[in-house]
């Protein structure tokens, strides 16, 4: 199979969807792997790191998609990307469709085989391909949150973990998933006191096994949300319903009782917030304010971390990427059930019955494309 690494054109996203061991694999089991020139900069690999490995270099974003048969990338296609995209051509990448329903759409209109990323999924229900960047932008998201809570950030000046004789700030993380047990782990390890917030109970019996003694678990209700926002220093949003939007857990009328200066920061922003005053930003712009609350929803958060993320994604991705080459897409995915429920939009077919409610659009049964 012909395969193509573009290079990242998104605002300030310095990852890479190939390492040039990942590369060496795909040409390994005998693909062609071409790869746009300077792809891997943003993450520490230079082009001839990527000849030695024996993948070919295109000069533009246009020729790679002109000539391969799969893309592979990190971040869904942009509007300049979208008549570059080939019917039948395979997409694999982290789609986020139900965040943005023009991407959808275009999608639709372009006849492609759309593979997301983040619908690929075990027989327990995990997300073996998001999993990766959530642990990094969990982490992260303590991190940005303990910069944004400085004064000269327009924070309120407080120090995550507290000093002697001055309490530490109030974490409170949504979602007790991938996203929120790191985000805890991490603030706890600062310091700071956390609350975190599920739904599930065997997940809060487990986390509350698993956590250190400045982690309390609740169970999540909007009543409780309410309650613990108002002595909130920092608040992370990591709630995930996979393919679909995520819920709103934080109203407009919930930020009027928040601390002047406090920050939410709004991992779910990839599937369309789980605050409902959260909009998507920029590493270039990523914070502003609504009463009085900071908000953080850079959409591609690991971006800023692009070695650590390069390397991480392709660990998760390129056992699945070696079965699309080796096998077509169709075979794949018929033998592959983690595979088949990452396709979303086939041929212009919406596929993914959460992509589907999101827009009220036509579903089609998966099957009926595998046949």
């Amino acid at each position: 199979m012909i395969i193509g690494v573009p290079k990242e054109i998104k605002n300030n996203e310095n990852r890479v969807a190939l390492t040039p061991s990942g590369a060496s694999e795909l040409v390994k089991n005998g693909h062609t792997v071409y790869v746009q020139a300077s792809a891997g900069i943003g993450s520490g690999f230079d082009d001839a790191e990527y000849t030695e490995a024996g993948a070919k270099l295109l000069p533009t974003i246009e020729e790679v998609y002109g000539i391969a048969e799969m893309i592979i990338k990190v971040k869904e296609p942009i509007e300049s990307e979208y008549s570059l995209i080939r019917p039948n051509q395979l997409l694999f990448t982290y789609f986020h469709f139900a965040s943005y329903e023009p991407l959808t759409h275009a999608m639709i209109k372009s006849n492609a085989v759309c593979l997301a990323y983040e619908t690929v999924e075990k027989a327990d229900r995990s997300l073996p391909l998001l999993i990766p960047m959530s642990e990094v932008a969990g982490r992260m998201s303590v991190q940005e949150g303990a910069k944004y809570l400085e004064k000269p950030m327009g924070g309120r000046g407080v120090l995550l973990g507290g000093v002697p004789g001055v309490k530490p700030a109030d974490v409170l993380v949504l979602g007790g998933g991938i996203v929120g047990t790191q985000a805890a782990k991490i603030a706890a390890g600062m310091g700071a006191h956390v609350t975190i917030m599920d739904i599930s109970l065997p997940r809060l019996r487990q986390l509350d096994d698993i956590m250190p003694a400045n982690v309390d678990t609740q169970f999540s209700s909007n009543y409780n949300i309410r309650q613990a926002v108002k002595t909130a220093d920092l608040v992370i949003g990591g709630v995930l319903i996979p393919g679909a939007k995520a819920p709103k857990l934080i109203t407009k009328d919930m930020l009027s009782t928040m601390r002047k200066g406090a920050v939410i920061v709004d991992v779910a922003i990839d599937q369309g917030g789980c605050f409902e005053t959260s909009k998507p930003t920029t590493h270039a712009e990523p914070v502003y304010v609504v009463d009085n609350v900071l908000h953080y929803c850079v959409a591609n958060m690991p971006g800023a971390v692009p070695y650590t993320s390069t390397l991480a994604l392709t660990n998760a991705t390129l056992p699945y990427a070696i079965q699309l080459a080796n096998q077509g897409w169709k075979a794949a995915c018929s033998k592959s059930k983690e595979l088949c429920l990452g396709l979303n939009v086939v041929n212009g077919k919406v596929v993914y019955k959460g992509v589907a409610e999101a827009f009220n659009l036509e579903y089609t049964p998966v099957e009926t494309v595998l046949n």
